[in-house]
């Protein structure tokens, strides 16, 4: 049975007294929820990771990294390693996120190294993959999101990849308050688990987590959870908040 998982991604905000706070606020608010087959992550910036791990020690929130570097160790100013997260008790990381493509140049090959390395050091990955508004406009959107996929991660084994939360996120829906209706996003879905089916198997296929990642909010995440191949989401500015990223997580 596939899980459900609420993630959320903090990017760039909130210093450690923020940290603390939300952390605070957000495990008061899930005391009265009931979260039987539902993650919930949070993923604060590098320089608060150890303190999210020790507020969420006794608790059901798992904490995440954003980003990881492909190699182990070595020259490399201001870049983090996957042991120096497992170190601190993180063992997942979000990989491939749209921002990191398209402001870091991180590309195919670049994941592909970084997917190698986490899979290497037993690091769960949430792998995000979507396309631009001109690929949607242009009708290529599936061409490119097959390409994301077989690119970085269809040299895994079936064992691998079930180490692998995908994460779509339609990059014309990230911050812009733009959403891709419930069944923009299921029809997504649907494509990559088949392309999973293909690839793998159907069972694999079926275990694998799918997470939507555009502009969740309180007011549209039923509905988009409620679709039969979205099993979360990866949920930006509205994780920021206590009592939204509370009534996400109620939505699923």
């Amino acid at each position: 049975m596939r899980q459900n998982i609420v993630a959320g991604n903090w990017k760039m905000n909130n210093n450690l007294s923020e940290t603390k706070k939300l952390i605070k606020e957000i495990k008061k608010n899930l005391k009265s929820v009931n979260l039987k087959n539902t993650r919930v992550f949070i993923s604060p910036t590098f320089v608060n990771l150890r303190t999210a791990v020790k507020k969420t020690k006794k608790c059901e929130i798992e904490v995440v990294a954003q980003n990881m570097h492909y190699e182990e160790k070595g020259a490399f100013t201001g870049e983090i390693s996957a042991d120096m997260l497992l170190n601190l008790g993180v063992n997942t990381v979000i990989l491939g996120h749209s921002e990191r493509r398209e402001y870091f140049g991180e590309t195919d090959e670049i994941l592909t190294k970084k997917v190698n390395t986490a899979l290497k050091n037993n690091l769960e990955i949430v792998f995000c993959f979507g396309e631009k508004l001109e690929d949607r406009e242009n009708k290529n959107h599936f061409k490119v999101v097959e390409s994301q996929l077989k690119n970085v991660l269809f040299h895994l084994s079936k064992k691998e990849i079930k180490n692998i939360i995908l994460a779509y996120e339609p990059v014309w829906a990230i911050g812009t308050g733009k959403t891709a209706t419930a069944n923009e996003a299921q029809e997504i879905h649907a494509f990559v688990r088949k392309l999973l089916a293909e690839q793998y198997d159907k069972e694999t296929a079926n275990s694998i987590s799918i997470l939507y990642g555009g502009s969740v909010k309180p007011n549209n995440a039923q509905e988009i959870f409620s679709k039969e191949d979205v099993d979360g989401g990866l949920i930006g500015g509205a994780s920021l908040k206590a009592d939204d990223f509370t009534a996400i997580i109620k939505s699923i």
